[in-house]
């Protein structure tokens, strides 16, 4: 069985993705990602969709929140 894909938001920083993803662009494109990475929430990074780390000197703020606890559309 495979490990299920996890994100988690950080407070006041990215949303860090563990596990396989792929990403699909507004074409239809498919591009695959490392294993674990983090996407930008501030809008700030040089490498959108991901996070650089820009978030820590533009001083985002936004806190992490807990979303609800239900399954996942089967699309």
């Amino acid at each position: 069985m495979s490990e299920n894909t996890r994100m988690q938001v950080r407070a006041n920083g990215s949303i860090r993705v563990t596990g396989t993803v792929d990403f699909v662009d507004a074409e239809g494109n498919v591009f695959r990602t490392d294993s674990d990475f983090s996407l930008c929430r501030c809008g700030h990074s040089n490498d959108k969709p991901f996070c650089d780390g820009s978030h820590r000197s533009n001083n985002f703020q936004a806190p992490a929140f807990d979303t609800p606890k239900e399954d996942a559309p089967n699309n």
